[in-house]
C-alpha cells in the first residue's frame, strides 16, 4: 500500500475541510520518495487546483529556513557568536534585567521575552494619529524594533522556555545590523541564489506599493480573509506584524513552493553528513542539537524536535529529529541520520483562520510517510 495510503489520507483531509489542498514532497537521501499535489489552491472567489509549483506563506518556518540559516553563515563567517550578548549590538536592548541574553536563547527561545505582542495595532494607531502611510513603512519596522528592545521580559533569561516571535524579529534585525544589508537582499544574495531557488523570497510591500513588483495572484496559495486589512491575502504575508514590518522580517514573510523549501532541507542534510561546504558541518550539527539551557526543552537552536507525547511529526521521527511549523499550515521534519526530509505545505487557513483540523492531520500524516518509507526501503 505505502504511498496509495498518504494519497487517500490527503485527499480524505480535503474532503471534509481539514485543508484546502497541499503540496508534499518526501525525501530520502538524494532521491524523491514520493511527491505530489492535492486538492485545491484557492476555494474563494473561484476554485482553482493546486500545483507543485504553488507558492505558500512560509509563516513561522521563515524562523529555520531564512533567519536561522543567516545566523548560521555570519556564525561561520566569525561575524558573531552564539554566547556572546544581545546588547554587543543593540545597547538599549539591555533595560529591564535583559543585559544577560544571548543570541543562543533568543535562537532557543529561552530568553525570557513575551511570546507576540500585537505591534501592528500600535503601528495602526500612530497611522490614524495622522502619519501617513505609516503601516508597512521602514519607520514602522523601526518603531517594532525598538519596541522590542525596551520589552519587559516574562522570566529570567534561560530559566523558562517560551516559543516567541519576538526572538526572532530580533535575531532578524541583528542579521541586517551585521551584515549591513535589508534581510531579505542577505537571504536572497546568501542563500537563495546560491541555491538556484527561483521563487522563494519575501514580498517586500513597499515594491508592491510603488508598483515595480507586483504578485501575480495564481502563483500563489491564498491564505484569510484578513480583518485588518479587509481583503483575501494573496501573496501578501498574513502574519500581521510581519505585514506592519513591510513583508520581511525574522518571523514570518518567507514565500516558496514544496520543492523549494525541499531544496533547502536537503542542502541542509548534506551539510550535516559532511557533502556540501553550504554550511559546515560543525555549526550544522550545533544548531540542530537540542539546546540545554533549559532542562525538557526540546528546541535546538531555530529548530524544534519531536515533544514525547502528541507530536505534529507523529509516533515515527526519533528525539533527535528537527523540524517546525507555520500558522498557514507549512510544516517541514528532518531524520538527520538517515537523511529523510518531509516537506508539507498547505493553506489551512484560507479562508478563515479558525480551521483547526490540522492538528490531527499532521501527525496521521507523518506518521504514515514515515510507514510508507519503511515498507519500501
Amino acid at each position: 500500500m505505502g504511498w496509495r495510503e498518504v494519497e487517500q489520507a490527503v485527499n480524505d483531509a480535503v474532503e471534509h475541510g481539514a485543508i484546502p489542498g497541499a503540496t508534499i514532497i518526501v525525501r530520502k537521501r538524494d532521491d524523491i520518495a514520493f511527491e505530489g499535489a492535492f486538492g485545491h489552491r484557492a476555494l474563494v472567489p473561484d476554485r482553482s487546483p493546486m500545483r507543485l509549483e504553488t507558492v505558500f506563506d512560509l509563516s513561522s518556518l521563515t524562523k529555520p529556513l531564512a533567519t536561522t540559516i543567516g545566523v548560521m553563515m555570519l556564525t561561520r563567517d566569525g561575524k558573531m557568536r552564539l554566547d556572546e550578548r544581545v546588547t554587543r549590538f543593540f545597547h538599549n536592548f539591555g533595560v529591564h534585567g535583559k543585559g544577560y541574553v544571548t543570541f543562543r536563547q533568543l535562537l532557543a527561545h529561552c530568553s525570557g521575552l513575551p511570546a507576540w505582542h500585537p505591534f501592528y495595532q500600535q503601528i495602526a494607531e500612530v497611522e490614524r494619529a495622522g502619519k501617513v502611510n505609516f503601516m508597512a513603512s521602514r519607520g514602522a519596522k523601526e518603531f517594532v524594533y525598538e519596541e522590542i528592545h525596551r520589552e519587559k521580559p516574562e522570566s529570567t533569561p534561560g530559566t523558562r522556555t517560551n516559543y516567541s516571535d519576538l526572538n526572532f524579529i530580533l535575531l532578524g534585525e541583528a542579521v541586517e545590523q551585521v551584515s549591513g544589508v535589508a534581510l531579505n537582499r542577505f537571504c536572497r544574495d546568501k542563500i537563495f541564489r546560491p541555491l538556484e531557488l527561483r521563487a522563494t523570497d519575501f514580498i517586500d510591500i513597499s515594491l508592491v506599493r510603488t508598483r515595480r513588483l507586483e504578485p501575480v495572484p495564481e502563483m500563489f496559495a491564498p491564505t484569510s480573509v484578513c480583518a485588518l486589512r479587509k481583503r483575501l491575502l494573496v501573496g501578501e504575508v498574513e502574519d500581521e506584524n510581519a505585514f506592519a514590518m513591510g513583508g520581511v522580517a525574522g518571523h514570518a514573510g518567507l514565500f516558496a513552493p514544496v520543492r523549494e523549501v525541499d531544496r533547502i532541507a536537503h542542502e541542509l542534510i548534506r551539510c550535516y553528513a559532511g557533502r556540501s561546504d553550504f554550511v559546515p558541518q560543525k555549526i550544522v550539527r550545533e544548531f540542530w542539537t537540542r539546546d540545554k539551557t533549559v532542562q525538557g526543552s526540546t528546541w535546538a537552536l531555530g529548530w524544534d524536535s519531536p515533544s514525547p507525547e502528541y507530536s505534529s511529526s507523529g509516533r515515527h521521527f526519533s528525539p533527535e529529529a528537527v523540524g517546525h511549523l507555520g500558522f498557514t499550515g507549512t510544516s517541514i521534519w528532518i531524520e538527520p541520520e538517515r537523511e529523510i526530509a518531509v516537506s508539507i505545505l498547505t493553506n489551512r487557513v484560507h479562508p478563515k483562520r479558525d480551521n483547526q483540523a490540522i492538528r490531527d492531520f499532521r501527525p496521521k500524516i507523518h506518521d504514515l510517510v514515515m510507514e510508507a518509507l519503511e515498507e519500501g526501503k
